[in-house]
């Protein structure tokens, strides 16, 4: 009997390690599902932030037609996109909101996956992959807004080249790699990599990013479409002023996902120690999480550990970015101490929110456990039915929704004709919501057409009819007269008469008849036999008048 034993060294292991993980990817294969009914878009937000990604595309390459990355055309470039190019206005808004748009579907997929404990099934791969998509979704979109150059654009320029600066050893050297000699050469660079590099990068983790099952649900891709247009028809995105050298900025903050960067900044600390080594750690802290999780359970409530600096790094996210917006409205101080935050304040409320997020998340884990066992505890209650129509309503909304189809085109066409753009975005969101909604309901009607009929429900047994009750027996009157053979009870055995004198004996014989019965004899039935033979003797049968009947019945 023999054993071998192999040996992987840490490379071998490594390299299995990642062929597990890009194995569900669609690195090795790709299947889209189309659901026949609603499905929550929480378990497809990756999905959903990659259509937004589409989307960027499409109307990015459209925006380069027009665009000139040269440092004195880029804001005028810009304006002439807004203003004059048809459609422009409507391709940059979309443009712009869908950016945000990304940002934010990818935060919010990350914060689901790291709470449902997604990454526990052989997803580790999935998550670091995830986590760098997120910090590149962020550069892109920092990019973007600032090749246009105005005010804003050149203080997130400044800023990102101090901090790049301050990094130790490599940072000149990174400076000059990222942003040129100066103004004149950035544009150019940070062109490239927002149209080019960025996005390259993008594609291919997403390659090893996505799992291999996708689902596409087209009533929410075209809802979440709507949403993005409408944003944009309320709250057009506006051009700024452009930069001049020769004129100081204005009071302005960077885009709501780097002002809570921007507050850290603001404490005028150590450049480096603010802007690089804190969200450094942050980042890298979430990298980990999968390594460092060992709980055997999925649910947020059976990880309170992993739950509490989960929601701790929410609560500093909120109140950072909060804070970065906050500006001193007291005009009659001077601009830098109106932008300059206490750091001792700042830093003693990110401290405090460490205990408070702790003890938040043991009272929710506390209340969530509490219902459970009440849940167990009461009787199940039968699940509520969902709603349904009937084909008659299905036609009817559809009907209704395409009228009001036809009125949403008819009024943008007239808003795009007098000139009212964002009004005519907002048409165009509403109508791609209206889309969503009428083929939610197709799919609604179809999948009630080939489901099969209801079992029809069997009527209820008529409860089992019980056989009537015999009536009770009268009970039986007295006698007047002596019992009839065919109803005296079955007699006793007779028993032996008694003994008779001689004298009386000799007087029955010479009567001719036979001894009298005694009286034990008679109570038993009127039957005796004689002591000598076993003949028995007959009964009386005739009455005399020394012998008169006997009208009693028997004993009962």
């Amino acid at each position: 009997m023999g054993a071998s034993l192999t040996y992987e060294n840490s490379l071998t292991r490594f390299f299995r390690w990642m062929y597990a993980g890009v194995e569900r990817t669609i690195f090795m294969g790709m299947k889209f599902t189309f659901p026949g009914r609603f499905v929550s878009p929480l378990g497809f937000l990756g999905m959903l932030t990659f259509v937004v990604f589409i989307i960027l595309g499409i109307t990015g390459a459209l925006l380069m037609l027009w665009y000139e990355p040269i440092l004195d055309r880029a804001w005028n470039s810009v304006k002439n996109i807004n203003d004059t190019i048809p459609y422009g206005f409507h391709i940059r808004n979309i443009h712009y909101h869908a950016s945000n748009g990304m940002v934010m579907l990818a935060l919010l997929h990350m914060y689901y996956q790291y709470f449902s404990g997604r990454y526990k099934i052989r997803n580790e791969i999935l998550w670091v992959t995830g986590i760098i998509l997120g910090v590149l979704s962020i550069l892109e979109a920092f990019t973007g807004y600032d090749i246009i150059f105005s005010e804003r654009a050149e203080l997130a320029i400044s800023i990102a080249a101090s901090l790049t600066n301050s990094i130790p050893i490599m940072g000149p050297q990174m400076r000059d790699a990222f942003f040129g000699a100066g103004f004149h050469d950035f544009i150019l660079r940070f062109y490239t990599f927002h149209v080019f590099m960025l996005p390259i990068a993008l594609l291919g983790l997403m390659v090893v990013h996505f799992p291999r099952f996708l689902v596409f649900d087209v009533p929410m891709v075209m809802a979440v479409t709507g949403a993005i247009m409408l944003t944009g028809g309320v709250f057009p995105v506006g051009l700024g002023l452009p930069f001049e050298p020769d004129k100081p900025p204005g009071i302005t903050v960077p885009e709501w996902y780097l002002t809570g960067l921007y507050a850290f900044l603001r404490t005028m600390y150590d450049k480096f120690v603010t802007g690089v080594a804190w969200p450094g750690l942050f980042i890298g802290a979430l990298l980990l999480i999968p390594f460092v999780d060992r709980y055997k359970k999925f649910s947020w409530k059976d990880r309170p550990i992993i739950t509490a600096v989960g929601i701790t790094s929410l609560a500093q996210i909120i109140v950072t970015t909060y804070w970065g917006f906050y500006i001193d409205p007291d005009r009659s101080k001077a601009l830098l101490e109106r932008l300059v935050i206490d750091p001792i304040f700042f830093y003693l409320v990110m401290i405090m929110l460490v205990p408070l997020s702790f003890g938040f998340t043991y009272m929710m884990i506390k209340l969530a456990k509490h219902a459970e066992a009440n849940a167990k505890a009461q009787p199940k209650k039968a699940g509520k039915s969902s709603i349904e129509f009937s084909q008659k309503w299905l036609y009817a909304l559809f009907i209704v929704l395409i009228g009001f189809q036809v009125y949403l085109n008819i009024a943008a066409y007239y808003a795009v004709l007098e000139g009212m753009k964002n009004y005519s975005l907002f048409i165009v969101g509403i109508m791609m919501l209206v889309f969503a909604g009428m083929f939610h309901l197709y799919r609604y009607g179809k999948a009630q057409a080939k489901a099969p009929p209801p079992k029809p429900t069997p009527p209820a047994p008529k409860p089992a009819q019980l056989p009537p009750k015999p009536a009770p027996a009268a009970p039986a009157e007295k006698p007047l007269a002596g019992p009839q053979p065919s109803a005296t009870p079955a007699a006793k055995p007779a028993e032996k008469p008694a003994q008779l004198p001689p004298q009386q004996q000799k007087a029955a014989t010479a009567g001719g008849g036979s001894p009298a019965p005694s009286a034990s004899g008679s109570s038993s039935g009127g039957k005796t036999a004689s002591a000598g033979s076993s003949t028995p003797a007959p009964a009386a049968t005739t009455a005399t008048a020394d012998n008169p009947p006997d009208i009693k019945g028997p004993k009962p």
